[in-house]
């Protein structure tokens, strides 16, 4: 469960026709400003042939340009009341709150992302911690995705002290093609 280069990305460095069969596209989130509704980025999810889900998070957010913000899934698909309607992070598997791929965190500890210069940032993540099947506890769909106006210190209960809440989205599912 590393933070990696994205399938999609060695796809186009080496134009591999087979890695186009390798994921397949579950789901979306539309990221808005809680502040204006102002669109600031898109976390797209997939299948992966390794039986894993993996999420490609982009964020543009000009105003907080060479900061770090965290991201976190939350409980609620609502992102009303500035994004406090998603509630508290999810954590199906009732652990200590904590860094990605450590001996224990959340299920929807993404973690810290580096703005550069102009606001933008990817990252990626691949899981096993992660499910669309409508009955397992592991089911993303409707869950709400916040970016933290501050930086996760992987160690404060059960939120890492990320600051206010400035963006948010819902996961929702992509129909099959």
């Amino acid at each position: 469960m590393k933070k990696y280069l994205t399938l999609g990305f060695a796809c186009a460095m080496f134009a591999l026709s087979s890695c186009s069969k390798t994921e397949n596209k579950i789901g979306v989130a539309n990221l808005l400003s809680t502040a204006d509704n102002k669109a600031i980025g898109t976390a797209n999810f997939f299948s992966t042939s390794d039986g894993k889900i993996k999420m490609d998070i982009e964020i543009n957010m000009p105003e907080r340009a060479d900061s770090t913000v965290a991201v976190h899934f939350h409980e609620h698909g609502d992102c009303g009341n500035m994004g406090e309607n998603t509630h508290g992070h999810w954590n199906p598997t009732n652990e200590a709150h904590g860094k990605w791929d450590s001996s224990a965190y959340h299920s929807g500890d993404i973690g810290n992302i580096k703005l550069d210069g102009e606001g933008t940032a990817k990252l990626s993540v691949s899981t096993d911690r992660w499910s669309v099947d409508q009955n397992d506890i592991k089911n993303i769909i409707g869950k709400g995705i916040i970016v933290h106006g501050g930086t996760d210190d992987y160690t404060t209960q059960p939120t890492g002290n990320s600051g206010p809440r400035v963006g948010c989205g819902i996961i929702e599912a992509v129909a099959a093609k």
